[in-house]
């Protein structure tokens, strides 16, 4: 078998999604790009920034919403609930609690949000912000974007987080958000209106810093509610691949802050926590508790 450099290389491309009339056209890569320019000849601008915006970020929200739904029906994914609370009032698994947060994040959405994303088509319209499928950044260049939104966002949300714990303010903005003790993953924007604006406003800061496509722009609401969701879900999952990004919090690191109100203020990543030491009753508690394990396993 003769093996070339150019045919290795034509693989090479391949994998990356690199798209030259030369090679032949990536399978994986057709059916999205047919896609993406029926998008384009079919709507406007105003219309897939807006339209396009909204629908992505409500799918996208309660389709990973739902696996954390599933898992209150399912008995053998009860061993892997971080806060193992069996009675109302703090048991997120009641219908009530549930429809009173729904009803509230139809509200963000529809109200707060959306006028938001309204702003959308203005935004790339003034940056000059390409739609084109031949624009669009390669995946691992998307991938870099986001994870440098997040960590921008991180920083915002650790310390606007920390301010609205402040006892002079925390009652009339962030009160609302810790309704729940024990999280659940459709309460992750559950927020005072207020508190929407000024956290959400940390998510713009990034797509403002590094936007170069409207791609990224879903990307990043993808990643970021991905993310969210993620950690106030509950639930601590084995093998979560999202514990490959470096300095990823998580649902643990997330939920202790439910269950104490104190400390872990960031969003995304645990290091403005260790620097300014906000995490030291987290790293406590789990101490003690694993302390605990490891006598009752000697005792066992």
């Amino acid at each position: 078998m003769n093996i070339s450099g150019d045919g290795i290389l034509s693989s090479a491309y391949l994998v990356v999604g690199y798209v030259d009339s030369r090679l032949p056209v990536n399978p994986l890569q057709a059916p999205f790009r047919s896609a993406w320019n029926y998008m384009l000849s079919n709507y406007t601008k105003f219309q897939i920034a807006t339209w396009g915006s909204l629908l992505v970020h409500e799918l996208v929200y309660f389709l990973f919403c739902l696996p954390g739904f599933i898992f209150q029906f399912i008995p053998c994914m009860q061993k892997y609930k971080i806060q193992q609370v069996k009675e109302p009032p703090d048991k997120p698994e009641t219908w009530e609690k549930q429809w009173k947060c729904f009803k509230v994040l139809l509200f963000n959405h529809f109200c707060i949000q959306l006028p938001m994303i309204c702003g959308t088509y203005y935004f790339t319209e003034y940056f000059n912000i390409p739609y084109t499928w031949n624009s669009m950044p390669r995946w691992y260049m998307l991938l870099s974007q986001c994870f440098g939104c997040a960590v921008i966002e991180d920083t915002w949300h650790y310390f606007l987080h920390r301010l609205l714990h402040h006892r002079r303010i925390y009652k009339y903005i962030h009160k609302v958000h810790h309704d729940f003790t024990s999280p659940f993953g459709m309460q992750a924007e559950y927020a005072h209106p207020l508190e929407t604006i000024i956290l959400g406003a940390g998510f713009f800061i990034g797509i403002m810093t590094f936007c170069n496509h409207v791609m990224l722009l879903w990307a990043w609401v993808a990643f970021r509610l991905l993310e969210t969701i993620d950690v106030h879900s509950g639930y601590d999952l084995p093998m979560n691949p999202l514990h490959l990004i470096p300095f990823y919090a998580g649902a643990r690191f997330h939920d202790f802050h439910h269950m104490n109100f104190i400390g872990n203020y960031a969003s995304t990543f645990t290091y403005w926590d260790k620097i300014f030491g906000t995490d030291s009753q987290f790293n406590t508690h789990y101490a003690v508790l694993n302390n605990q394990e490891k006598l009752e396993d000697k005792m066992n």
